[in-house]
């Protein structure tokens, strides 16, 4: 392809690209700026308190398979008579 076709082509899809990053949400629950996008559903206080909810029993249900594995070590380790 001939570099005077090319090099402008690719000059265009650049900006196009870094246009399309200025306005695409970035991250987790990141809102788009000015008059694009809306809030995103991780930003609305229900699923902030939803994710909350599920992150506590989260780490209740992992402390409870933690004090099962200890209960287990302490009778395998002294075992009652």
């Amino acid at each position: 392809m001939l570099d005077r076709l090319f090099l402008p082509i690719l000059a265009l899809a650049a900006l196009a690209v870094v246009a399309l990053a200025m306005v695409w949400p970035q991250g987790f629950g990141d809102r788009s700026p000015g008059p694009f996008g809306s809030t995103p559903v991780q930003r609305t206080p229900a699923m902030r308190a939803a994710m909350q909810r599920e992150t506590e029993a989260s780490e209740r249900h992992l402390n409870q398979a933690r004090d099962a594995v200890r209960k287990l070590q302490s009778q395998a380790i002294a075992p009652s008579q």
